[in-house]
């Protein structure tokens, strides 16, 4: 007799959740051994039940579990004994449990100074212009701004299009400090420490904030995976979505008090819960780059390169039409690479000896460039395009 779904299901949340106990103890061995049996369980769950609506949901944490298994291998082996030493008193175990679960939320974040200004933003000049007004201005005339300004900016469109450098550029513009958390891993890497972990980010980012007494933009990346509607709840996905909804409320009910900036970035807005959205007051979309923004690309990446001088960047910027920011640079470095190749294949070439002057490639063609635009399409298709327009028209806030 087969178990039922629910059964099934129930067995791999407990598996899950006892792995997580046993990794936060440093008990590597049975953490690794738990994760299995929840892998196995989902396994089995999706092989009885193959059309069920869930087993996307199903796979995400499949896959977060296998990953979290090959890391704990990679970094530790499995046989390693619990990190609580056993013979230590109570209260050095606890000490010793609440460092290794520090380590584990600073392995999810990342602090850091940025080096990126706004001159090294290309194009998006109304997402730029909104961050200036939502958060530069108001840092440096606060007496300007007696109704307040929006703490919370949600910013989406298609992914490589420069969200993470238009957050780090504001920061930078402040003198700020700059906070970086990718949503998914404070989802799914540490499963079950997701709602502990929001609260650290916020009272993290709080402390930072008033103890140097300097603005600190909060970017989230990846902001579906906290934020996103679900229609199955597994691992306290409510607990922490209610979490981010309330530490949200405290900075905005705290006027200009704190320095502190939400930027939570998305490249699937449509899968954000409504009750949040009103919670980032402005909402920017940062769009693919336009011809005039394309030409300043190429020319910042082909300024890099041995370029032959009848390829013109606006020409470039023309027949790229539709590429991201990304794409463009990608597109440069396999432009490089195919003209190496060609060096490295031309009849007799020889590796260079000591003394020598190294064989230089030739020059990049737009034949070279044209032949690349043959192999590589843009990442974003029209149907998203279209997509984040209709979004747009519903709830773009700039």
């Amino acid at each position: 007799m087969s178990l039922a779904p629910q059964e099934i299901e129930k067995s791999a949340s407990q598996y899950a959740s006892d792995a997580i106990k046993y990794d936060s103890q440093g008990a590597r061995g049975m953490a690794i051994a738990h994760y299995q049996k929840a892998v196995e369980s989902l396994f089995k769950l999706m092989r009885l039940y193959p059309d069920s609506k869930l087993n996307k949901i199903y796979t995400d944490r499949l896959k977060s579990y296998q990953n979290r298994i090959k890391s704990l291998q990679a970094a530790h082996g499995v046989d390693l004994e619990p990190a609580v030493d056993p013979k230590a008193t109570p209260e050095e175990q606890e000490s010793n449990l609440s460092k290794g679960k520090q380590n584990t939320f600073e392995d999810m974040i990342m602090r850091e100074k940025p080096n990126v200004n706004w001159i090294d933003v290309i194009g998006v000049d109304d997402a730029k212009n909104a961050l200036r007004e939502s958060i530069v201005y108001p840092s440096k005339r606060s007496d300007l701004f007696p109704l307040g300004w929006p703490r919370g900016i949600l910013l989406y469109g298609p992914p490589g299009c420069g969200k993470t450098i238009l957050a780090a550029a504001c920061a930078n513009e402040l003198d700020g400090e700059f906070i970086n958390v990718d949503a998914s891993s404070m989802m799914s890497k540490w499963l079950g420490e997701a709602e502990k972990n929001v609260s650290k980010l916020f009272k993290m980012a709080n402390n930072l904030s008033e103890k140097e007494n300097k603005p600190v933009i909060l970017f989230i990346d990846e902001l579906d995976s906290l934020l996103g509607e679900r229609t199955n709840e597994i691992g306290g996905e409510v607990r922490s979505r209610n979490q981010f909804l309330t530490e949200l409320d405290g900075i905005n009910g705290k006027g200009k008090e704190t320095k502190l900036y939400v930027i939570g970035a998305t490249n699937k807005p449509w899968s954000l819960d409504h009750p949040f959205l009103r919670r980032f007051q402005k909402r920017i979309y940062v769009s693919l780059p336009s011809q005039e923004a394309r030409e300043k690309l190429f020319v910042l990446y082909t300024s890099q390169l041995k370029v032959d001088g009848r390829v013109r960047p606006n020409t470039l910027a023309t027949i790229f039409d539709g590429y991201s920011a990304s794409d463009i640079k990608d597109i440069c470095q396999a432009a490089q690479l195919k003209v190496v190749n060609d060096l490295f294949s031309a009849p007799g070439y020889k590796e260079p000896v000591q003394g020598d002057s190294p064989t230089q490639p030739r020059e990049l063609t737009m034949k070279d460039f044209r032949e690349i635009m043959g192999r590589r399409k843009p990442s974003v298709s029209v149907d998203m395009i279209r997509a984040y327009y209709k979004w747009s028209e519903q709830f773009k806030a700039l």
